[in-house]
């Protein structure tokens, strides 16, 4: 007789069913959690699938204002790159004609974020609108508004309303937001290294004065220059753009860039100066500004047209161009001063790193080099002294004083790619003597200087770069050599 298996049933223990019923409650008490999540605590910034939508009556509920949070950006803990950055540009149709060059020149097409803003839409010659330009953007019909406050001037409400406009298009991975106009130069790579040292999370609020007396006493003295550039962290763009309207409303009779001085005070946010912003409140030649440098990263020039050109050869435009050579390949160097020298000529060389250089016949020290010599003239014209609000050299005609002038005339990279070359020609006679103090050792022959760089980009500027001249050709061709400065190197 064959045998069969048999299974046994058991009955579970007293443990095992209270087990199971433990299990069974927590399951169901996770999903009911689960689901009213879902309904009332999803973030109205996050994408979400068609299954678990939210209807409209709950997402009222999660939603403030129409700037959502900007939690769900790129990853807050990233490097800073241009793309965190947005830039308004106010602009008019009418200026626009001749002032798209300047934009074009530091414009990053397809890389670079934000829009110059207009009065009216482009007509003539900017139709088709250029790919070298920004975007543009026509700016919101404010016409009821002003109609209610009757604003000092139309303009300064749109100016300032331009930075709701801006935010409103671009929040999305928004960590900076920067109003110039569209006559300014901006240089995108140093703001990136300076912006990175702050936290967009913050209330930030950077920018920098006029550098005329007469115009601060005008407006204000803690206020930044809207020409030369606002620049606001996130966190603060998203609170002034929340209280916009009481904001216009409130200081109407202001000028613009003074409005947002004031909306920002109200806030609770003071300006963080930095002397790379430049409104550039002065006329005529720039070269004896430019030549000595505060040593800060440039970030913006202003005023354009002006100004002299840059440089003597080329008109405003092509000027422009010209020196984004030199900043497309260093701009951490742009206009830092360096100074030398050479020491049985007994000469000083001061290079302003992608734009000019001179030659002193004499052994002047860098505390006096680096006060700029005064070839511009303060913005308001009949303006009484005092005007800027720097120290300055008077051009006198000494001839142990006033310098042989070179400007930038090409800029390439050696075959290794470690070093920067940067050639700077004669841009004219000096027209004088030589220094009978230092032995009559003109220095009219020379042509040319060649300069030698590190190709490192060099963004903690607590001290200059120190140089070496390593000779001086019959031919009138002198080289300079930069490099660190030693411990206890002392320049003098």
């Amino acid at each position: 007789m064959s045998s069969a298996n048999y299974t046994t049933k058991s009955t579970p223990t007293m443990q095992e069913t209270i087990f199971y019923k433990i299990c069974k409650v927590l399951l169901v008490s996770g999903l009911v959690l689960f689901v009213i999540f879902l309904f009332f605590f999803k973030d109205p910034s996050c994408p979400s699938s068609s299954f678990f939508s939210i209807s409209p009556k709950f997402a009222k509920l999660t939603t403030t204002n129409n700037f959502p949070s900007n939690s769900s950006n790129n990853d807050e803990s990233s490097p800073l790159n241009l793309s965190h950055l947005a830039f308004g540009l106010q602009g008019s149709e009418r200026t626009y004609h001749h002032r798209k060059h300047y934009l074009e020149s530091w414009w990053r097409p397809n890389i670079t974020r934000g829009y110059v803003y207009l009065d009216t839409a482009p007509t003539g010659d900017l139709l088709p609108w250029s790919e070298k330009s920004p975007p543009y953007r026509v700016n919101d019909d404010l016409s009821k508004l002003l109609e209610e406050i009757r604003p000092r001037s139309p303009l300064m409400p749109r100016m300032v309303h331009g930075i709701l406009e801006l935010f409103r298009e671009e929040k999305q991975g928004l960590r900076w937001l920067i109003m110039g106009d569209d006559d300014t130069l901006f240089f995108v790579d140093n703001l990136v290294d300076v912006l990175s040292k702050f936290d967009h999370r913050k209330y930030y609020y950077i920018g920098y004065p006029s550098e005329t007396v007469m115009s601060n006493y005008w407006f204000n003295f803690n206020q930044a220059f809207g020409g030369g550039g606002i620049i606001l962290s996130y966190a603060l763009a998203k609170a002034l753009v929340k209280d916009m309207d009481r904001c216009l409303r409130t200081y109407s009779n202001l000028s613009a860039d003074l409005m947002t001085m004031a909306c920002l005070a109200d806030i609770g946010v003071n300006l963080t100066p930095h002397k790379g912003v430049h409104q550039t409140d002065l006329r005529g030649d720039l070269s004896g500004f430019l030549s000595s440098h505060p040593k800060e990263l440039v970030l913006s020039l202003h005023h354009l047209d002006v100004l002299v050109p840059f440089f003597p050869k080329l008109d405003r435009s092509e000027s422009a161009r010209h020196l984004m050579k030199a900043g497309n390949i260093d701009q951490s160097r742009l206009f830092q001063q360096t100074i030398c020298y050479h020491r049985q000529k007994k000469w000083s060389f001061s290079i302003a790193w992608g734009y000019s250089a001179h030659i002193y016949e004499n052994v002047l020290r860098r505390s006096w080099l680096v006060n700029p010599i005064e070839t511009f003239q303060p913005f308001a014209k009949n303006a009484r002294p005092p005007h800027f609000m720097f120290q300055t050299r008077r051009p006198f005609g000494d001839p142990c004083e006033a310098p042989h002038v070179f400007f930038l005339e090409t800029i390439e990279k050696n075959s290794l790619g470690n070093e920067i070359i940067t050639v700077y020609n004669r841009s004219g006679p000096r027209g004088l003597p030589a220094c009978a103090a230092t032995g009559n050792n003109s220095a009219e022959y020379v042509s040319t200087i060649r300069v030698i760089s590190p190709a490192i980009k060099r963004t903690e500027i607590d001290r200059c770069e120190c140089c070496d001249v390593l000779g001086l050709e019959d031919t009138g061709i002198a080289e300079v050599k930069f490099r660190e400065c030693m411990e206890d190197e002392i320049m003098a």
